[in-house]
């Protein structure tokens, strides 16, 4: 049962959506793109490539974590950190659906994020989640995470930073 990640495709819409509206109830945006499908295509490999970013943009992957055909979750891996993802967003942000929580899916995506970043030059990777996100805590110390500080992001939540070398 080897997780695997990968770009978003056509047929992905309907799974995306429905765990977007999931995760929305944990205050989570699972689909960081609006608009219609073809649209989120556009921008998420636009991204990707690093060409015609919005401004606060910097060149990230957003790739599905799939299981057996199966998407579970999904990160988002930022090759660069500006000044908002240094304080709170961090190199990767990542989610897992509620049904597939506690399987280890969420310390393998990360796992896997940071390979990326590695092999794309960043070997000092900051993660961040919520202060009190036990699962996302125990996935990113799994991996190294070593805490720096909890700061408070703009919605006035606490926010853990933690380095992985």
């Amino acid at each position: 049962m080897a997780l695997t990640l990968r770009h978003l495709t056509p047929e992905d819409e309907p799974v995306v959506r429905a765990l977007h509206e999931q995760l929305l109830r944990d205050d989570f945006d699972f689909l960081l793109e609006k608009g219609t499908w073809e649209e989120v295509l556009e921008a998420t490999a636009r991204q990707s490539r690093d060409t015609n970013l919005p401004p606060g943009r910097v060149r990230a992957d957003y790739l599905l974590a799939e299981v057996d055909g199966q998407v579970v979750g999904r990160t988002s891996i930022r090759y660069a950190l500006n000044d908002h993802l240094l304080r709170v967003g961090g190199h990767v942000g990542y989610g897992v659906g509620p049904e597939f929580r506690r399987r280890g899916h969420a310390t393998e995506i990360l796992r896997q994020s940071v390979e990326r970043l590695r092999e794309n030059g960043v070997h000092r990777v900051l993660v961040t989640c919520a202060d009190d996100n036990a699962g996302s805590t125990g996935a990113i110390v799994a991996c190294g995470g070593v805490l720096e500080n909890v700061v408070v992001d703009d919605a006035g939540r606490p926010t853990r930073r933690y380095w992985i070398d």
